[in-house]
């Protein structure tokens, strides 16, 4: 594909598309932020995808967003309830066979869903939906609970999906990813020195 194929496939992209861009994007500024208000942004960007994945036939991503919009009401009552006197909320360094075991959940549900998909459904790229599947939820899972190392998740997950987008060219939502990619390294460290200032 040349530069001028991708700039008429991402000027010619729905404007559903770019409204969940627009809406996910801000949702992880805040998050990174440590504000609560992340969760409202994010609600309106799971529940655009949804609709959009099933279009495309990503069926497992589509799934995922049913799921997401279960985790901003939970990560909304978790975080409300656990803020600093700044109004931000406080990050919980993890341990590592916490980590470990949810990694392990990772390769075990994505040969399950990716299976399933394949076998299925006429799913498009089933396996490596399935892992952004499987991956976020655990990552939407660790941000909720404010584990450190939701961010290390969340970079592995934005480095796949981007290759899927791109493939079923939705462009608008791979160069989304790709700024959700350099914002979770963003993330990772600005949670990292949150925690270490409190440990002071």
């Amino acid at each position: 594909m040349n530069l001028t194929e991708w700039l008429q496939g991402f000027a010619g992209a729905s404007p559903l598309e770019w409204l969940a861009t627009i809406t996910g994007f801000l949702c992880v500024y805040l998050l990174i932020k440590r504000s609560v208000w992340s969760f409202a942004f994010g609600l309106a960007q799971v529940s655009i995808y949804a609709w959009i994945f099933y279009e495309v036939k990503l069926y497992s991503d589509m799934v995922l967003q049913f799921f997401y919009i279960i985790f901003q009401f939970y990560g909304w009552y978790i975080w409300r309830n656990s803020q600093d006197s700044t109004g931000h909320v406080v990050v919980i360094k993890g341990n590592v066979n916490e980590y470990a075991l949810w990694c392990l959940v990772v390769i075990i549900s994505t040969a399950v869903v990716g299976y399933l998909m394949n076998n299925y459904t006429d799913a498009s790229l089933p396996y490596p939906d399935a892992f952004t599947t499987c991956a976020g939820l655990a990552a939407q899972w660790l941000l909720s609970r404010k584990k450190l190392f939701n961010w290390a998740f969340w970079i592995v997950v934005d480095i796949v999906a981007i290759a899927i987008y791109w493939q079923k060219q939705l462009y608008p939502t791979s160069a989304l990813y790709v700024c959700f990619l350099v914002m979770a390294i963003i993330g990772q460290w600005q949670w990292y020195k949150s925690l270490s200032q409190a440990a002071k």
